[in-house]
């Protein structure tokens, strides 16, 4: 029983999808969506491919920008055991 309850609190701690947002400018006025993903490896200390907000945001002065670990970002990080990481950056302008 204690091994099913250790098992199933790990699940759940696992599963959270990390994000990191800010702003730039005043923000979105449009409401338009960039996504862009970034390539990593080595438990993301190797970057191989990154995206440029400002480019994303085709020059706007008022835009948001999401960087996040989505669920099929964390799936494929576990099933490749942290060689490849993925992560993905969402512009909103």
């Amino acid at each position: 029983m204690k091994k099913i309850l250790f098992l199933g609190t790990m699940a759940l701690m696992l599963s959270s999808c990390y994000t990191h947002s800010y702003l730039v400018g005043n923000g979105p006025q449009t409401g338009v969506q960039i996504k862009q993903k970034n390539h990593f490896v080595i438990a993301g200390l190797v970057p191989i491919a990154t995206s440029n907000p400002h480019t994303m945001s085709g020059g706007s002065a008022n835009y948001a920008v999401t960087t996040s670990h989505t669920f099929i970002d964390g799936l494929i990080n576990g099933l490749t055991f942290g060689i490849y990481c993925p992560t993905t950056t969402t512009v909103t302008k």
